[in-house]
């Protein structure tokens, strides 16, 4: 099994919640699958570029005229882009550890996912439609936010934001493991939330090292 682990928290492990639910994850699924292959990205040690018209025009123009080159500039501009975009086509299994900031995922982490859900590359769009050309069979969301948000709640830029990203790219089986409630001067049992949501990622790790 091939792992794309993608961190999204600047914060150390220590006080990252989101971090502590990937620990867990990791030490249960490895526990159960030795072999996995795991490959980690940290946005903050290797973060993407914002997405620009050089990009768009390298990956778009050809989607709409066969016979458009690229310009060299636009060649220098997807080199990111075409490093993610290799290990996003490898894995067998995406798992994002992200908080949540303002009701949505860290800019850093948007900012990615832009360099790698690419037409042509990761998946191809025609007339009829959007097909997936990488092997993901499943997406994991390691989350963690001061506030909570019940399953349909429109200020929740986790579970809707991921899905409808994933979902255009052919990926619907997703996961979410979500510390919610750690923001102490309103929620009490703050770390009785956080206990609940380790056990759930252990209990994750274990089923996905089963697929």
């Amino acid at each position: 099994m091939n792992i794309l682990h993608v961190i999204a928290n600047p914060k150390p492990a220590d006080e990252a919640h989101s971090k502590q639910l990937g620990d867990a994850f990791f030490k249960a699924l490895e526990a159960s699958q030795p072999g996995a292959l795991v490959t980690e990205v940290d946005l903050y040690k290797n973060p993407p570029p914002y997405y620009d018209n050089e990009t768009y025009r390298h990956f778009w123009y050809p989607v709409f005229d066969a016979a458009y080159k690229p310009s060299e500039k636009e060649k220098a501009a997807v080199k990111y882009a075409l490093a993610q975009c290799e290990l996003f086509n490898k894995a067998d299994v995406l798992v994002l550890t992200t908080p949540m900031w303002n009701f949505g995922v860290p800019a850093i982490l948007k900012a990615w996912l832009d360099q790698v859900l690419i037409p042509n590359v990761t998946f191809a769009i025609g007339k009829g439609g959007v097909k997936g050309l990488h092997h993901i069979r499943k997406v994991v969301v390691l989350a963690s936010s001061g506030g909570t948000y019940a399953v349909g709640d429109l200020r929740d830029g986790i579970r809707n934001g991921i899905t409808a990203t994933m979902g255009f790219a052919g990926i619907i089986d997703i996961d979410v493991v979500w510390s919610q409630g750690q923001n102490p001067f309103f929620f009490q049992d703050h770390a009785e939330r956080h206990a609940k949501a380790v056990r759930e990622a252990v209990a994750l790790g274990e089923k996905v090292a089963a697929l």
